[in-house]
């Protein structure tokens, strides 16, 4: 029995009986005639880091295996700032392990992500999925390992208040109906995303929830469950739109904003990470720490003042951004500690069976929790270009196992107590600090940006226009500025209200 097949919410792998990654043309043209699919859409990321769709009705056999086979062309001017109308033309061609049915759809409609292609044919450099296939790539030739990954997708729903059981402010952790109002809606959203092939960990309401001109804002999280980083950013994109369309369909409005109020939970993203060799984690030695972890975590203190040009990329991710909030400003890493950058997350390494203490009538499974050990960057938030920031980290981590001195850094960086309480004031003031604003991240990103390019990882021209969107919004000394300006903070979270 092959346990990824069995209670699989993807219907073709329930249909096919293979994983999604086993997927062939001839599958995906078997199931559309067994299933009566009538259209084919074609779904790519784009500039502004929204999935766009291109629309196809199944004309015949004929037509539905050219459009498999060659995919189509795009106009690559009006998808991203770098290429200029006089040569815009692009492919995009499906990969058919992304293939779902649209849960949204009136008419039967499979569809499918798409990579880009360039004139010649050749994968395009500059594309966003590309550049991430290019960064896991480059971290397993030099490590022999691969790269894996998970986000925790956080995000408020906003509806009208009703006035019943009001939730308490900014106590909404793991709370339950009826305090909190969009369970429902949550969970009929992990429905669909698993659906469309996305491996969903968990769902839970989170901190974020209040009141404000007669509407309930709360704030809810999805985490997903570790693998090749490639997927873990096609899932990201898919379930943003998910719960995007689903949030239509009820009424409600979605935002993904880094922050959203002054004094309110802002929104990030935290990617988990973990390593593996051959099946196994290798984030782990004898239930400590590993070097394997140690030497990634070393490459994404070094490189941490850049990763916010890809995963801190509007004015508004800076707010949420500020000392002495959950949210990082310090550049260190520590065991189970949210006041760090990068934190080593509980990791069942206690060696005691839970669940025959829990439950006495249960035997002893023996079960390997090693697999669940991974490392948590917390900089990143809701306007985080999906794949250019794990691309981003995957380069970070492969910059660790390149540097003579890692476990050096590891260890300077590395703290054990609250950084924010007032003993510890000497331990704060030694550490560096992430950048304030889409300006000084900019600037980090230019001094930085040949580690990012090497191995022709990130193009130079990619990297150039993320410095000159970065520095467009001319926000050097914007946070101090609206300190004291509630007016001004509403028009700015206005303004990048629908960010990623």
């Amino acid at each position: 029995m092959n346990n990824e097949l069995v209670m699989n919410s993807n219907s073709l792998v329930e249909s096919l009986q293979k994983p999604a990654a086993e997927f062939t043309k001839a599958d995906i043209i078997q199931y559309i005639l067994e299933k009566d699919i009538h259209m084919v859409n074609f779904m790519y990321p784009a500039g502004d880091g929204r999935l766009k769709t291109l629309n196809f009705v199944i004309n015949n056999l004929a037509y539905l295996d050219a459009i498999l086979t060659c995919g189509e062309r795009v106009d690559g001017s009006s998808l991203f700032s770098f290429i200029e109308a006089g040569s815009s033309d692009l492919y995009v061609v499906p990969r058919f392990r992304t293939a779902f049915v649209d849960p949204f759809s009136d008419l039967p409609t499979l569809t499918m992500l798409c990579s880009f292609f360039n004139k010649d044919g050749e994968p395009l450099e500059s594309a966003p999925e590309y550049t991430l296939h290019k960064a896991c790539k480059a971290f397993t030739d030099v490590t022999g390992m691969e790269f894996q990954a998970m986000g925790e997708l956080e995000y408020y729903v906003i509806a009208p208040d009703e006035g019943l059981f009001p939730a308490t402010d900014q106590r909404g952790y793991h709370e339950s109906a009826p305090y909190a109002k969009f369970n429902q809606f949550r969970t009929e959203c992990m429905k669909y995303i698993a659906q469309t092939g996305g491996q969903i960990k968990y769902g839970h309401s989170e901190v974020g929830n209040f009141t404000q001109d007669g509407m309930v804002y709360e704030q809810n999280e999805i985490e997903f469950l570790p693998t090749h980083a490639s997927d873990a950013a096609d899932q990201l994109m898919i379930a943003k739109w998910v719960i995007r369309n689903l949030a239509s369909e009820y009424g409600y409005n979605i935002t993904f904003t880094p922050k959203i109020t002054v004094g309110k939970a802002g929104s990030g993203l935290h990617i988990h990470m973990r390593i593996m060799k051959d099946g196994k984690n290798q984030m782990l030695d004898n239930g400590l720490l590993s070097e394997t972890a140690r030497k990634a975590i070393a490459g994404m203190m070094v490189l941490a003042p850049s990763i916010t040009a890809f995963g801190n990329t509007n004015p508004t991710s800076y707010f949420r951004l500020v000392p002495h909030q959950e949210a990082p400003t310090n550049i260190c890493w520590g065991d189970r500690n949210r006041s760090v950058l990068v934190r080593v997350p509980l990791g069942w390494s206690a060696k005691k069976d839970m669940c025959t203490i829990a439950n006495p009538l249960e035997s002893s499974t023996h079960y390997d929790t090693t697999q669940k050990q991974t490392v948590e960057m917390r900089s990143p938030d809701g306007s985080a270009d999906l794949y250019q920031l794990l691309a981003g980290l995957a380069v970070a981590c492969r910059h660790g196992f390149e540097l003579e001195n890692a476990l050096d850094i590891a260890d300077k960086t590395y703290v054990n107590v609250n950084i924010h309480q007032a003993e510890n004031a000497d331990r704060l003031k030694s550490l560096e600090q992430l950048p304030d604003s889409c300006a000084a991240s900019a600037e980090c990103l230019q001094q930085q940006r040949a580690l990012y390019e090497k191995y022709n990882v990130f193009s130079p021209n990619m990297i150039d226009g993320i410095i000159k969107k970065l520095k467009s919004y001319n926000d050097a000394s914007l946070r101090a500025d609206l300190q004291k300006d509630a007016e001004g903070m509403k028009e700015l979270v206005k303004a990048y209200f629908h960010c990623g």
